[in-house]
């Protein structure tokens, strides 16, 4: 997958925060994750090839802020231009990720209106308390497309009223790693699935976590690719109905041709990947070059 961070870093707000990802590599980094920062990359989707060409191409996916929250207070200052950058590339779909949703229908852009084609807004929901806080939130918003991610997964979750409303086109699910990973539990993520299954919306289940627990038995499974596989082999992903972007060529005139959904080459180990319904194609990452451990 293609993954975009305009700026890096945040601050903790809720109970999932408490074990961040981001804190424990930047950590190992010697990087204080709590100074959110603009990146290199900030213009990377407006960036070209020698030929001229967008090095990312029409019909791609990038998730925004995965090292961040698009939404951080720290980054108000730059969210325009960002925004900017997102308009200027109505041939690629963007996945933005936050739990301020409280802040997003504040910081959309002025010509927002009922949403664009070509975002989808997504909140986290780690638990039941962050699920009803959140997902009201998201689903008071315009906007052509809508998503949750339940990770890292830290207690189980009632999403059907939500699911219900027919807006969530889909649901992302983990479980918790690196330091002081806490347990997810198979029942969990089972009852989610189910759940989404009966309102026909895709769930995505992408890795099981550091510590999973299924009938009885704890495993440890720090290996990311392995708690992919595990995720995979559970079965417990859910196809429903596809989310369908409405792309379109930068400029939009009358002759254009619709965009078409692109994705990268994907590798042998992709085929038992958990996020293999969520990416459009393999990013070279190396995580599949290292040897898999057995799980459960």
């Amino acid at each position: 997958m293609i993954i975009w961070n305009p700026w890096h870093g945040c601050h903790k707000i809720s109970e999932g925060c408490l074990h961040c990802y981001m804190y424990c590599l930047d950590a190992k980094r010697g990087i204080d994750t709590s100074r959110v920062f603009r990146t290199k990359n900030f213009g990377m989707p407006l960036a070209r090839g020698r030929n001229g060409a967008f090095r990312i191409p029409a019909g791609m996916e990038l998730f925004v802020g995965l090292s961040t929250d698009f939404f951080v207070e720290e980054a108000d200052a730059w969210r325009p231009e960002a925004w900017n950058v997102i308009r200027r590339r109505p041939d690629v779909a963007f996945r933005i990720l936050t739990k301020r949703a409280a802040r997003i229908r504040d910081h959309l852009p002025p010509d927002w209106g009922d949403g664009w084609e070509n975002v989808m807004l997504q909140v986290t929901t780690e638990n039941q308390a962050r699920t009803d806080e959140r997902l009201p939130l998201l689903l008071s918003l315009p906007a052509k497309h809508l998503g949750f991610m339940a990770a890292p997964l830290i207690g189980p979750v009632d999403a059907s009223p939500y699911l219900a409303s027919g807006r969530i086109e889909q649901v992302l699910c983990g479980g918790e790693n690196y330091d002081g990973a806490r347990p997810c539990r198979h029942e969990w993520v089972a009852s989610l699935s189910a759940q989404c299954r009966r309102c026909g919306v895709q769930f995505d289940f992408i890795e099981t976590g550091t510590v999973f627990v299924k009938d009885g038995k704890t495993y440890r499974i720090p290996d990311k690719r392995a708690q992919s596989r595990q995720a995979f082999l559970s079965g417990l992903s859910v196809r429903g109905r596809p989310v369908r972007f409405n792309l379109r060529h930068p400029g939009n005139t009358l002759f254009d041709e619709p965009v078409v959904p692109r994705t990268a080459p994907f590798r042998d180990a992709c085929s038992t990947c958990g996020s293999r319904m969520t990416c459009n194609g393999c990013s070279n990452c190396g995580a599949c070059d290292a040897p898999s451990p057995p799980g459960p």
